[in-house]
């Protein structure tokens, strides 16, 4: 007998659980940095690789854009999109981690050639824009829900980077004070998308799938800069040569 398909509510917590388990904030590397305990490299190493998956983000959003079955809902996704590019005469939010990256003492240029991006976390992303590339619709916006755990975690990011790591310019916070209105509102929308189309049990798991599937794309991204930029000064020259210091 097949199994039935999950409540509304019991959907969503089957949703809320993966982030419970498996967010990224539970990493070490993530929880290091909220304690204050990353170095100024080990840092800059983070928002230099994060920003290739912020790059990414709207090229995964066009995609999932291009697959949706009403133009009313293509003309509410695609606001992801400007949010994250811009437009003529406002900034994006690819602009404005560029600028964080600045606040932190990288050059501009550094964070534009992607050359501290390492290996595993290009891969990594690159298989997040190739799963909402390949996958149905559905699965692709539910990958999409980790936007469900960002506000609160955003909010206390802005916070601890004030107050633990002050070296950093406060211009710099722009992104994350966006996000504070702009995930709130995405995660309702995605949320919406995936209960009104999985409505079988199989839907569903496939859902809790694609949500788990993101988790493990965002704490991949952990795993390597844990990797390769671990205490010993030694493994982080490269990601401090050429950066401004910051103040004693």
């Amino acid at each position: 007998m097949m199994n039935e398909a999950w409540s509304e509510k019991q959907f969503i917590e089957q949703l809320r659980a993966v982030g419970e388990r498996r967010y990224h904030d539970k990493h070490p590397y993530h929880i290091r940095m909220h304690e204050g305990r990353l170095s100024p490299a080990q840092l800059r190493a983070w928002i230099a690789n994060r920003f290739y998956y912020q790059t990414n983000i709207p090229v995964k959003d066009a995609l999932i854009l291009a697959k949706l079955p009403s133009r009313e809902e293509r003309r509410r996704w695609i606001q992801r999109i400007i949010d994250h590019d811009g437009h003529e005469g406002g900034e994006g939010g690819i602009e404005a981690w560029i600028r964080l990256g600045e606040a932190a003492g990288m050059p501009r240029t550094d964070m534009l050639s992607g050359r501290l991006v390492l290996p595993a976390v290009r891969f990594a992303v690159d298989a997040y824009v190739n799963f909402c590339r390949l996958q149905p619709w559905p699965e692709a916006v539910a990958s999409s829900l980790t936007e469900l755990f960002a506000p609160s975690l955003v909010s206390r990011r802005i916070g601890v980077f004030q107050e633990l790591y002050p070296w950093i310019k406060p211009d710099g916070l722009a992104y994350f004070r966006s996000r504070l209105h702009q995930a709130p509102r995405d995660a309702d929308h995605g949320l919406e998308l995936v209960l009104r189309a999985c409505a079988t049990r199989s839907e569903q798991e496939c859902a809790v799938a694609a949500l788990s599937f993101k988790c493990d794309v965002l704490w991949s991204l952990l795993d390597a800069l844990q990797l390769a930029y671990p205490d010993e000064p030694a493994a982080m020259a490269d990601i401090t040569a050429g950066c401004k210091k910051e103040p004693v």
